[in-house]
């Protein structure tokens, strides 16, 4: 999905992978299922170890990526992870990290324990019966003698329910400001929803008359729309990066089928229909495939484009997927939808995946209104 720019990072990739492939296959996903579990804790705190937490994260805070480019590095994780369908909260903490940098004054303790894997994080945005619409929160929050009063309530944040903390997106005089709020704090309920995917669960959050002190603001006034848009093309990048991650190993696990299942004495890959088929497939992964490389790039140098191409990303990723998969599961026979075959397990993911952080049909709208109003030269180019 990302070119390779140089042995380090070439390292970093092939350890990364040879983790998840050891501590995370789909079979201890199916285990963690079985037992009503996201994720472990310990493995979290092993994945921190590596380096995963802070790529978001400059060397000054305590952060850093091999190759310099943290977005770039992170895109390789979540596609890697993707491969596997992986558990574990790295599109959370990264989406919290990537604000908590933009203005991180009072906040250093906080970083440095997200990025040790010590505490857990997730970006409080969604709303109950509500499109995601991060800027317009209904959530309020209300100024008092010692910080501020937090009422209202949250949806579908991820990992919420194993979360020490969360950046909570709420109302102040008016304006979009995030909070910092910890989970246990009088006033905050937090009940746990579970979802399509097999171990990505998320919580419903009420806050009823929830105070936090002055230092839990994150950023000004003036700053959080630029914030809350960065955090917004770091979710939409881990999540295209991901699918891409998917759609590799789907693909891979289908032409493995191919050749190894025979009707009328011949590989159903020989077959004239058949071919053409994947072929398309193989066609629109690499669209997939180059349109995320795209966002990443550009969300990784913070381009004028960077806006336009990760919807361009989500758009294609988003749409094409679901039609792939679905191919992918019809190539396979009764045998591709069946529990016991893990072709189910990516179809969940990535249908998740398609509804997060808008639909591919919000992206698409988009799009067009970007290209009506701006049109970023480094997008025609």
């Amino acid at each position: 999905m990302t070119d390779v720019a140089n042995p380090e990072q070439m390292l970093f990739a092939s350890t990364a992978q040879a983790f998840l492939d050891k501590e995370v296959p789909l079979s201890r996903v199916r285990e963690l299922h079985a037992d009503g579990t996201s994720f472990d804790h310990r493995w979290w705190s092993r994945a921190a170890e590596l380096g995963w937490a802070g790529l978001l994260v400059p060397e000054e805070l305590g952060g850093g990526s091999v190759s310099g480019n943290g977005v770039a590095d992170l895109a390789l994780i979540a596609e890697r992870a993707g491969r596997t369908v992986a558990p574990g909260p790295l599109h959370p903490v990264s989406v919290v990290l990537a604000g908590l940098v933009e203005a991180p004054q009072g906040h250093t303790e906080t970083i440095e324990a997200l990025i040790a894997g010590e505490s857990i994080a997730s970006w409080a945005t969604y709303e109950p019966g509500s499109a995601f619409a991060p800027t317009a929160p209904t959530v309020t929050a209300t100024r008092t003698e010692s910080g501020y009063r937090i009422d209202g309530v949250k949806d579908r944040v991820e990992a919420g329910d194993q979360a020490g903390l969360m950046l909570v997106v709420a109302l102040l005089d008016g304006l979009p400001r995030q909070f910092l709020v910890a989970t246990d704090s009088p006033g905050v309920t937090v009940t746990a929803q579970n979802s399509l995917d097999l171990v990505k669960r998320y919580a419903r959050v009420e806050f009823d008359a929830a105070t936090v002190d002055e230092s839990a603001v994150v950023g000004t006034a003036e700053q959080t729309p630029a914030i809350i848009e960065r955090q917004r093309q770091i979710a939409l990048v881990l999540q295209c990066a991901e699918t891409v991650g998917i759609l590799d190993a789907v693909l891979a696990m289908t032409n493995r089928w191919l050749l190894d299942r025979n009707s009328f004495g011949r590989p159903l890959a020989s077959y004239q229909a058949l071919k053409h088929r994947f072929a398309d497939m193989k066609m629109w992964f690499e669209a997939a495939r180059a349109t995320t490389a795209g966002a990443v790039a550009a969300v990784g140098a913070r381009s004028d484009a960077a806006e336009f191409l990760v919807s361009v990303a989500k758009a294609y990723v988003g749409e094409r997927t679901s039609v792939m998969l679905q191919d992918c599961v019809q190539l396979h026979g009764g045998i591709g939808v069946t529990w016991e075959h893990d072709l189910h397990l990516y179809l969940r993911r990535a249908s998740l995946n398609r509804a997060m952080f808008g639909a591919p049909e919000d992206h698409h709208r988009a799009v067009f209104e970007l290209s009506r109003t701006s049109r970023p030269e480094e997008a025609r180019a």
